[in-house]
């Protein structure tokens, strides 16, 4: 059975100024996201800079969102390293948390064989009982895992699900879905690819765009999932410049200051991130203006 279908939002994680997570601030943009039809929240991803949070605050981010949830949506836990142990690790405290389940990336730096990445992701997912869906995000991990290694995972593995797609090769996951027989669930890693990924059998998005957006990015998916392409079709080429916006500099650093006009306090960066350029700002906010959320 599938963790969810829809839309997942990729959740950001609010920080103070001084760089402290600011908790409060996250379970309001949790009840942000329930109250809009989110239909699932995906927690400790890039978009919520894990890679600069320590382990200790990385597990307590996961607990606190499990705990403010309270089962109304599922919540997956990216809980993935290009450490093996540390993924086992992380993945083993998320499963103890209580997460619906894991997002696991492919190794990054340091990368693998495709043989090294059916071994990798094999280790993480028998370690613990909780499903598990692969995360493939070449563009930032130098890695990339063929379709052929992802059917062999989600069929030699059972609690391997499926597959978060951000490598924006539409063909080759036409070519995963024409080998997969249904046996891998395949999720959008890409706002604007929404639709087309769903086209080929994806169960919709794990999705930057639903931070500021959550009721669009919900019906965007809900209505092709009932069958209405058309509408879902429209609302997916409306957001397409707001989309596009938020991947004018590296997320997360536009969706933050996207929140933050918003008045929804997300806060600062951790470097390396550094603030958004305030010609790409002006241009976030005038983009956001003509959709209609400022």
């Amino acid at each position: 059975m599938s963790i969810f279908k829809g839309a997942g939002v990729a959740i950001v994680t609010p920080m103070y100024e001084n760089g402290d997570v600011n908790y409060d601030q996250f379970a309001k943009l949790v009840e942000f996201q329930i109250e809009n039809g989110i239909d699932a929240i995906i927690v400790c991803g890039t978009t919520g800079e894990a890679s600069t949070l320590t382990h200790e605050e990385h597990l307590d981010v996961i607990r606190y969102c499990v705990d403010v949830v309270n089962k109304r949506v599922p919540v997956i836990a990216g809980t993935g390293s290009n450490c093996t142990e540390t993924a086992i690790y992380l993945s083993k405290e998320a499963e103890k948390a209580g997460v619906d389940g894991l997002l696991l990336v492919t190794p990054y730096y340091n990368k693998a064989t495709q043989n090294g990445l059916y071994a990798h992701f094999k280790t993480i997912a028998e370690a613990v009982e909780v499903p598990a869906l692969l995360y493939n995000v070449p563009g930032r991990t130098g890695c990339n895992i063929l379709p052929e290694t992802v059917v062999r995972l989600c069929r030699d593995v059972k609690n391997i699900a499926g597959v978060k797609e951000a490598s924006g090769n539409i063909s080759q996951i036409a070519h995963l879905a024409a080998i997969a027989g249904g046996c891998v669930d395949i999720y959008s890693g890409n706002d604007d690819q929404i639709v087309p990924i769903m086209s080929l059998g994806g169960l919709g998005v794990i999705s930057v765009l639903a931070n500021v957006a959550p009721r669009q990015t919900h019906e965007i998916c809900q209505d092709y999932l009932d069958g209405r392409v058309t509408d879902s079709r429209k609302k997916q080429l409306d957001a397409l410049a707001l989309c596009n916006a938020l991947f004018c500099e590296v997320n997360p650093i536009p969706v933050k200051k996207a929140l933050n006009l918003m008045g929804m306090k997300a806060g600062s960066l951790r470097m390396p991130l550094t603030e958004m350029e305030p010609a790409n700002a002006q241009k976030l906010e005038k983009v956001m203006k003509d959709y209609g959320i400022l």
